[in-house]
C-alpha cells in the first residue's frame, strides 16, 4: 500500500495517483456492491445533487457528498451520520464513474475506515448492471 505521505514527493498524473491509491485496497464491481449492501454494508453515494437528480438513487445508499464525507463517516467525529458506527463498518463509496470515489476511498482509510472499497464504474455501471435505482 502506498502511504499518501510520499504523493508530494514529485509531482504525479492523476491517472498514477488513481494507480497508487487503488493498489491500497481490493474494488468491487456492482454485483458484489449489491451483495455487500445486502449483508450489511454501508452504501455512500458521494455524487453531486445535479448528477442524483438526473439519475437517481440507489435504494438505501446513504448520500453524503464528497466535500462532507469524512465529517460525517468519522466514527470519532462530531458530525458523523448515525450509520458511521464504527472503524470496521464496510463502507462501498459510490460516485458517477468510479474515480472519485477511489480518491475518497484513500482518505477514509486515513482515518481508520479499513474496510472501505469503492464500486467499480460508479454509480453508471450500477445502473447499467441493472441493479434498483429511484427516480
Amino acid at each position: 500500500m502506498t502511504d499518501s505521505r510520499d504523493w508530494g514527493a514529485e509531482p504525479v498524473g492523476i491517472d498514477e495517483l488513481l494507480e497508487r491509491v487503488r493498489s491500497g485496497f481490493t474494488r468491487i464491481g456492482p454485483a458484489e456492491a449489491a451483495t455487500a449492501a445486502a449483508d450489511g454494508a454501508l452504501l455512500v453515494d458521494i455524487r453531486y445533487a445535479e448528477l442524483r437528480e438526473r439519475d437517481g438513487l440507489i435504494p438505501g445508499a446513504l448520500v453524503v457528498e464528497r466535500n462532507e464525507l469524512e465529517w460525517r463517516l468519522d466514527p470519532q467525529g462530531s458530525h458523523r451520520a448515525p450509520e458511521a458506527v464504527s472503524h470496521d463498518l464496510r463502507i462501498v463509496v459510490v460516485c458517477n464513474e468510479g474515480y472519485a470515489s477511489s480518491l475518497a476511498v484513500s482518505s477514509l482509510h486515513r482515518l481508520g475506515l479499513h474496510r472501505a472499497t469503492d464500486l467499480i464504474g460508479g454509480f453508471q455501471a450500477w445502473r447499467a448492471a441493472g441493479l434498483p435505482v429511484t427516480a
